[in-house]
């Protein structure tokens, strides 16, 4: 390779990839080698041609990033949330880069006890994640996991709050997941295989060997992932097992961790259902016979599906997406014409009573609960115009309470923005919905820069927050575009079913449709248009730019997922086997034939594309950094333009990038200073 002031050029080696006969050559296959010098210093080259290449903005960036900054309440304070007896909540600190753990007993006016610090922690770290952080019953006992690399591979350990001494043991290679005995003493752990995939339950006991942990549960169908938790009445740990399409639910008495675990229903291909402990009974959410889930119940002793009895019927137009168990009430939360909204009921009386929000689009979710038998239920609210905001909604009176609504300093005023919703019509005329906000003041004339971002993959429904950080656009003049494309769930399950296997490509035709609309209505204009999208998202982006390359002026693509057929091939990837059932097998000569006709990689062509910034985590163990690597060397190769195309790896995290708040901060202005200085914005 070379790299002088021209773009670096990776070296040629030609792979040869047969698979159903068909023959692709990959001249970039080996920059899957992490282990071999010459990779990591073409990485690293290409590091510094982006640097070299971005220098000139450094003072755009610096300016960015302490304008961002400045709207940040850096020392701040979550709402507490009480468990027994005591308020539990993090705090920031201002220059401390990670959040600290604290309680106070009884009374929030009472002395502060800290029970863990990640600063401290992640001293002398390039990199620090906190996994689990768990209190246990008797409130005594912390476990908390930790990653230092970004490779999303956590080592467990205990902590004794009242003499604030560590446990002896040490357990590594754990996942997110954990669940505390109602003893004390009994936990429940999981760990990963060589692909990352969760795939055992482990009991400990705490105070002993981890080599004499039992082994619980090993789950062998790669297909799974394996987690487990705990319902909210606190009376059953749930080992949850599930692929793409499929779930399956085991059950313990929390009261006896060393007990056995019942099977709650067999997996049956393609039925999903979660299940959720009220009093006598199991509530169980199902798509069985309903495409946008229905609600049942059972009782305790009777989990068979013969006993199951419906609650609240399948609906076309509402999606139910879950439920959560209170003494008195449930909490139904479900999904409407796009939209996320709750329900509640009362168990006693069957009364049900709707949460209504009064913005054409928003974001709603369930906060932080933990307490069974209350009648406050805590839910976050935001819209692309409303500062994230937590609320003490009262069961038995219906009022709410707003706890706190993020500061935005520097004198933030909602009233000079506004958001719309506004809906485009895709090629097989599906109305597909967009989310849009904008300072107050713009012209409809084609002039304005617009950013416009998508996912609408695994089901995950894209939600219209708020962002402080964009406020540096849009205080600019920019529109912001949520593209609510099919892959997604905004619609209910259908939308998600119709983004996926042999219909993929309606996410990549939604999102230009979205793009046509927004420049056919005078928002904007292709040489004012930016797009962004990562992981998944990162494949919108690839594939969009093959399809319509003169539609954008710049793409942002972060840790991108676009060497998806070889990708899904290798079953010693991470994750590859359990794709199979988002994307298709391509084993199967149809499912691969389709893939190969829209993965990014194996679609660039000789041709103009738009300037690109193209991001990495060496250590990223869900969309390996050879990804975005080789669609990069293969751009370079093959485009007919001289526009900008950057790679920037971050040599020392995984795929959500650097760790730090103020190092994630200074990531965000170095794109924005990327978008500002393609569009020739100051």
């Amino acid at each position: 390779m070379t790299q002088k002031s021209n773009p670096p050029i990776a070296t040629k080696h030609p792979h040869e990839l047969v698979t159903h006969g068909d023959k692709r050559i990959d001249n970039y296959y080996w920059l899957r080698q992490q282990d071999n010098p010459e990779v990591i210093d073409y990485l690293k080259v290409e590091n510094d041609y982006t640097e070299e290449r971005m220098q000139h903005t450094e003072e755009l960036q610096k300016s960015l990033y302490d304008e961002i900054l400045s709207r940040i309440k850096e020392t701040d304070l979550s709402v507490p949330y009480r468990l027994k007896d005591y308020y539990y909540y993090f705090r920031t600190e201002e220059g401390q880069a990670y959040s600290i753990f604290c309680r106070k007993y009884q009374s929030l006016d009472a002395e502060e006890e800290i029970l863990l610090d990640q600063n401290e922690l992640a001293e002398g770290k390039e990199f620090f994640s906190l996994g689990v952080a768990s209190v246990s019953p008797n409130q005594q006992i912390l476990a908390y996991s930790t990653d230092t690399t970004g490779a999303e591979q956590y080592t467990l350990v205990f902590l004794d709050l009242s003499t604030r001494a560590l446990y002896s043991e040490t357990i590594p290679n754990t996942y997110y997941s954990f669940a505390w005995g109602n003893d004390n003493l009994t936990v429940f752990y999981t760990k990963v295989d060589d692909a990352n995939r969760p795939y055992q339950l482990w009991r400990h006991i705490l105070g002993s060997d981890p080599s004499k942990d039992v082994l619980v549960y090993q789950e062998d169908d790669e297909a799974y992932y394996l987690g487990v938790g705990k319902t909210r009445s606190r009376a059953y740990i749930l080992l949850e097992l599930g692929s793409k399409i499929t779930s399956e639910c085991h059950y313990l008495d929390a009261n006896n961790p060393r007990g056995e675990f019942k099977l709650f229903q067999p997996r049956q291909t393609g039925v999903e259902y979660s299940i959720e402990h009220h009093s006598d009974r199991f509530y169980i959410v199902t798509n069985e016979e309903a495409v946008n889930f229905r609600l049942r119940s059972t009782p305790v002793d009777s989990t068979d599906k013969t006993n199951w009895k419906t609650v609240i019927p399948h609906r076309e137009n509402v999606m139910l997406e879950g439920i959560d168990a209170f003494a008195d009430y449930l909490v139904i939360y479900e999904r409407k014409g796009g939209l996320p909204t709750a329900r509640i009921q009362t168990l006693a009386t069957g009364e049900i009573t709707e949460l209504t929000f009064p913005e054409p689009t928003f974001s709603f979710s369930g906060g932080n609960n933990p307490e069974f038998d209350t009648t406050k239920f805590r839910f976050g609210y935001s819209s692309m115009i409303t500062p994230s905001s937590v609320f003490d909604y009262d069961l038995e009176t219906g009022e709410r309470e707003l706890k706190k609504e993020t500061e935005v300093l520097g004198g933030y005023d909602r009233s000079l923005y506004a958001s719309e919703r506004l809906i485009a019509t895709a090629s097989d005329g599906t109305e597909v919905p967009i989310s849009l906000v904008y300072k107050k003041g713009i012209n409809q004339d084609s002039s304005n820069p617009l950013w416009l971002t998508g996912y609408g993959s695994y089901g995950y429904p894209y939600p219209a927050t708020f962002s402080s950080v964009r406020l540096s656009l849009l205080d600019r003049g920019f529109i912001f575009a949520i593209a609510h494309i099919r892959g997604g769930q905004e619609m209910g399950r259908k939308w998600y079913e119709e983004g996926k296997f042999l219909h993929k490509k309606n996410t990549f035709t939604d999102f230009i449709a979205c793009a046509e609309h927004l420049i056919a209505e005078k928002w904007t204009n292709s040489d004012r248009l930016v797009i962004s999208g990562g992981s998944a998202g990162g494949l919108l982006m690839g594939a969009v730019i093959n399809l319509r390359p003169d539609l954008f002026k710049a793409v942002i693509a972060d840790v991108p997922f676009v060497d998806v057929l070889t990708s899904i091939l290798d079953t010693s990837l991470p994750l590859t086997v359990l794709e199979w059932e988002e994307w298709g097998n391509p084993n199967q000569p149809e499912y691969y034939d389709y893939i190969k006709s829209y993965s990014p990689y194996d679609n660039v062509t000789a041709k103009d594309y738009p300037a690109l910034l193209i991001t990495a985590g060496l250590n990223d163990s869900r969309v390996k950094y050879w990804e975005p690597a080789k669609w990069t060397a293969k751009l370079r190769e093959m485009k007919t333009d001289d526009h900008l195309l950057l790679l920037k790896t971050n040599m020392s995290a995984g795929h959500g990038g650097a760790s730090g708040r103020y190092e994630h901060l200074q990531e965000i202005a170095f794109e924005y200073a990327f978008v500002l200085d393609q569009l020739n914005l100051k």
